[in-house]
């Protein structure tokens, strides 16, 4: 088995299907958030915690998804998650309290992501050298894709049948796809060089404080569109579908910025990208905080989708830089807890700032002005330090 080879992209392709399928199902919770509100009564912050809870699983499984697909290949971890994200999303169909779906959502679509994202990236990583950056942005470009999709598929699956009978749908696709991916992944071959940065060296290091803090604070301004730019859209003016479509164009968006951004990095530099984009995204917010109609709020879609999706396909590239790709999985598994906390923080935060005010405003705001913080956080980060890279080998 060779790097760089056709074999290399059948990887590429899995893993495009399940961020495809995977992030298509949690980032169309936007469509559910009012329905299911509604039916029990509850208001955005218990509304939102569905979200946020599930968002903290994936990103806490993370870490010990990529170490078991370092370990044992991805075909067995993906097959967990197909599994669990099928019986995780038939069950929630099934709940007569919403704290249920803290449970059912919550833990089946959140171990579902863990399985099917990360382990499929330390894939990709493992399988390229000359080709990382374009793989990698191919790969995650699934993200979008699937957002593209599943967001106005399932506002208009819900006005035609309820949102329960969307969650079986869902159920039922997304166990076929992920266990295809799991069926056509296979273990990256051994890397000989350059000799890996172990985790516990890795996580020490200032670059990695500096890129777990800024997640924190970025993944904040990611999210918070995703629970609540289609009920600010429907607010004024727009038709449900219409609404659950402007996160559909976010992911749109994120393709161009993935498969553009993470072409370039090679050339232009990761490092200076990264931070780019980091700048971009908190500087959109601009144009959400101006917009009051459907023109505007889809330009803030595409700027804001744009910057988020080259901050994804950079992110892996970055780890790699500094860390090299052998155990990749757990490196960016361990980085990724990081947005757990955002998880929890900025859907809710945002839902008790919009009911205490009683306007978005002061919400929008504070969301993008977490990115711009992140950005001058990472201002110090530069190219791949010797200290490192020599530590690594010592140790390794």
């Amino acid at each position: 088995m060779e790097v760089d080879s056709p074999r290399a992209w059948i990887n590429v392709l899995a893993a495009f299907i399940s961020c495809f399928t995977v992030f298509g199902v949690a980032y169309s919770f936007g469509a559910f958030f009012r329905p299911m509100g509604l039916e029990f009564g509850a208001s955005r912050v218990p509304t939102s915690a569905v979200f946020a809870i599930t968002a903290a699983v994936y990103n806490l499984l993370g870490a010990p998804a990529g170490h078991l697909a370092d370990r044992y290949g991805p075909r067995r971890v993906v097959i967990a998650g197909a599994i669990a994200m099928g019986l995780g999303l038939a069950l929630t169909s099934r709940i007569d309290r919403l704290w249920l779906g803290y449970l059912t959502y919550g833990l089946g679509v959140g171990i579902g992501v863990a399985c099917g994202y990360v382990p499929m990236l330390a894939v990709v990583g493992g399988w390229f050298s000359r080709m990382r950056n374009v793989a990698l942005g191919i790969a995650v470009s699934g993200i979008g894709c699937g957002t593209l999709a599943a967001a106005p598929a399932a506002a208009a699956l819900i006005e035609r049948y309820g949102w329960r009978p969307t969650y079986v749908i869902f159920a039922v696709v997304s166990t076929i796809l992920l266990a295809g991916c799991a069926l056509l992944s296979e273990a990256p071959p051994v890397h000989l060089h350059p000799a890996p940065a172990r985790l516990a060296e890795a996580i020490r290091t200032p670059h990695f404080v500096m890129l777990y803090l800024a997640s924190v604070l970025s993944s904040i301004a990611i999210y918070v569109p995703l629970v609540y730019l289609p009920e600010f859209a429907h607010a004024h003016g727009a038709s449900r579908v219409a609404a659950a479509a402007l996160v559909g164009l976010v992911g749109g968006a994120s393709v161009a910025g993935r498969l553009i951004l993470g072409a370039f990095g090679g050339r232009a530099g990761v490092f200076r990208l990264y931070k780019a984009c980091l700048l971009a995204l908190g500087l959109s917010y601009v144009i959400w905080i101006a917009a009051h109609g459907l023109g505007m709020l889809a330009i803030f879609a595409i700027a804001m989708g744009a910057s988020y999706g080259g901050l994804v396909a950079l992110n892996p590239s970055v780890v790699a830089e500094l860390f090299g790709v052998r155990g990749l999985g757990a490196v960016l598994g361990t980085l990724y807890t990081s947005s757990a906390i955002s998880a929890l923080l900025g859907p809710p935060l945002a839902g008790f700032i919009i009911d205490m005010t009683g306007g978005y405003s002061w919400a929008i705001a504070i969301a993008g002005a977490t990115s711009i913080a992140a950005f001058f956080i990472v201002v110090p980060l530069r190219a791949i330090p010797d200290t490192i890279r020599t530590g690594a080998s010592e140790a390794g």
